[in-house]
């Protein structure tokens, strides 16, 4: 007798394979592409085998997440000076969420979730390794990661309205740049004076620049 396709598919799938699926579709399509109908469509397999692995969307989310977490911490600088481990993790927690979006959007839904923790134990065990006084270690944490996942999320945001071309995102930043020029110097001067870095600027250096002040602010409080 031949077994049928769901059972034989069944018997090697994996919750990791499953969340690895998710992902690739929340990739393409975003979080209203994410169906058990297309998952189970992708994996060629029945609706039982996923709901042995995932309770519902809201869980098979929050696994994505927390795989794409756990990557970053994984790959994060072992054994690096704090403060460059600190700028390493942050800057691929905006990656990652640069790359993946609805990692950003999953966060602030759910901040209790498994990779909330872990990005505040991995940045607050290095902020103790700078030797940030007790008392102030849960404000400089709080402070930083929400900076990280704040501008991260922004930023992802930001690339959803443009295509990944990257003479798009150049006409799109010299057209908001121009009407800035175009303002009266005398009621906007600091944003008249700001149009010309507006239209150069990178956004993952301009995020490493806010980590590295940060990081100022926090060096003073040893």
């Amino acid at each position: 007798m031949i077994e049928p396709v769901t059972k034989r598919r069944t018997d090697g799938l994996s919750k990791e394979v499953i969340v690895r699926a998710a992902a690739a579709i929340l990739d393409d399509g975003g979080e209203a592409a994410l169906t058990f109908r297309a998952l189970t469509a992708r994996l060629s397999t029945g609706y039982g085998a996923i709901y042995h692995h995932v309770a519902n969307k809201s869980d098979l989310l929050a696994a994505a997440t927390d795989a794409v977490i756990a990557r970053v911490m994984r790959d994060a600088v072992v054994g690096a000076e704090p403060r460059q481990a600190l700028r390493t993790v942050s800057l691929g927690l905006f990656d990652a969420i640069d790359a993946h979006p609805w990692v950003g959007a999953q966060l602030s839904r759910e901040p209790w979730r498994p990779a909330l923790l872990e990005v505040y134990e991995r940045i607050g065990g290095l902020l103790v390794a700078l030797d940030v006084p007790a008392e102030a270690l849960f404000d400089a944490a709080g402070a930083l990661v929400n900076y990280v996942l704040g501008v991260a999320g922004q930023n992802a945001a930001n690339a959803r309205l443009l295509t990944s071309d990257e003479a798009d995102r150049e006409a799109f930043l010299g057209a908001v740049a121009a009407r800035w020029a175009a303002l009266d110097p005398d009621e906007y001067p600091f944003v008249h004076q700001a149009a010309t870095q507006l239209r150069e600027h990178d956004d993952r250096e301009q995020f490493l620049a806010g980590v590295d002040i940060f990081l100022a602010g926090i060096a003073t409080l040893r």
